[in-house]
């Protein structure tokens, strides 16, 4: 897929209609085409639409179709591990999950990362882009088609701050619930940000029906920041007065996500300041044994301490529960696939 060629995902259907009288093509076309590229489909495979049309759009726009660099199948539970090419030399990850309730999707909003989070393989080999509306919907796309199934969930927790890239990443969310399109409902999109108060507080604006999910992993300021340079700009006070003001405008139940690292965020006095941060708010805390990444020297937790941990806040009456591990045999934690990769070209 060539950069310089505009991505037709990027667009609305009213939007690709327009695009369409200006190439001076009938405006039924737009519909057809519409129809197409939401099926992963090429140009050459458009079979209802004129050859010497779809030659036209060929020079000129890509059907924003990504191509599979490498896929791994985790042997433990059927998850799928994409990396794919976005035609600029760049590589994203997604993930494909399976339910008892059907198909989950965890898509990348950028290329790379910003946040610096010292746990996070994505944080490890810089932030290169932001990625394009399309190229979020392509990830989505391409498990589709790839598999040939009906994604109906979708997780914006890959490589990425979501929040950074936002005005992609809310053009995205109306693609997506879009009934032209995926027609995916905005009650089963999960959007995960490490904690950019005032772009949760300009979400809460967009009344959007979305979960939001906090990467929290650490209650005490000083110890949060060492882990998590986010932290230094948007303390944990911002940050919980931006999600009261999130909870009142959506009135949408707020996910905290702690990842348990050994030694560093797991002790029972990590737990009652937990208790205490969160004390008031319409929340559920998922915990997330660490994925342990390389040159981290950060180790996880045993199931022992897992429990231990969840016994103290279900005291407290917080509503918890323990992530389900999907994929360990296939690099499926956030950013360790594409690092991977890009280590093996170096």
């Amino acid at each position: 897929m060539d950069t310089k060629l505009q991505n037709l995902l990027d667009y609305t259907l009213d939007e690709l209609k327009d695009l369409v009288k200006k190439e001076g093509l009938p405006a039924f076309r737009a519909k057809q085409i519409y129809q197409w590229i939401y099926q992963g489909k090429s140009f050459d495979e458009m079979s209802n639409i004129p050859k010497d049309m779809r030659t036209k759009l060929a020079e000129r726009y890509t059907t924003g179709k990504l191509k599979i660099f490498r896929k791994l199948t985790s042997a433990l539970d059927g998850t799928i591990k994409y990396l794919f090419d976005t035609g600029d030399g760049n590589l994203i990850e997604s993930v494909l999950m399976k339910y008892k309730y059907g198909y989950t999707a965890c898509i990348s909003s950028q290329v790379g990362c910003k946040m610096g989070c010292t746990f996070c393989a994505s944080a490890k080999c810089g932030f290169v882009r932001n990625l394009t509306p399309g190229e979020c919907l392509g990830q989505i796309i391409g498990m589709n088609s790839d598999n040939d199934i009906t994604i109906t969930r979708v997780v914006i927790m890959g490589i990425g701050e979501p929040l950074d890239n936002y005005d992609n990443i809310i053009k995205f969310l109306h693609l997506l619930n879009s009934g032209d399109g995926l027609n995916i409902s905005y009650r089963n999109v999960s959007l995960s940000t490490c904690g950019l108060a005032d772009k949760i507080i300009q979400l809460a604006e967009e009344n959007l029906p979305i979960t939001l999910c906090i990467s929290l992993h650490n209650p005490i300021d000083e110890q949060r920041s060492l882990i998590m340079p986010v932290n230094r700009k948007y303390a944990l006070d911002k940050l919980l007065d931006a999600c009261h003001i999130y909870k009142l405008r959506t009135n949408r139940r707020i996910t905290f996500e702690y990842a348990l690292i050994k030694g560093v965020n797991d002790s029972e006095e990590h737990a009652a300041h937990l208790i205490r941060l969160i004390k008031g708010i319409l929340c559920h805390v998922n915990l997330i044994p660490v994925n342990e990444v390389s040159d981290t020297g950060f180790v996880t937790v045993n199931k022992e301490a897992v429990e231990r941990f969840k016994s103290m806040l279900e005291k407290a009456g917080v509503n918890v529960t323990v992530r389900r591990s999907l994929g360990r045999d296939i690099e499926a934690a956030c950013g360790q696939l594409r690092r991977s990769a890009i280590s093996e070209g170096d």
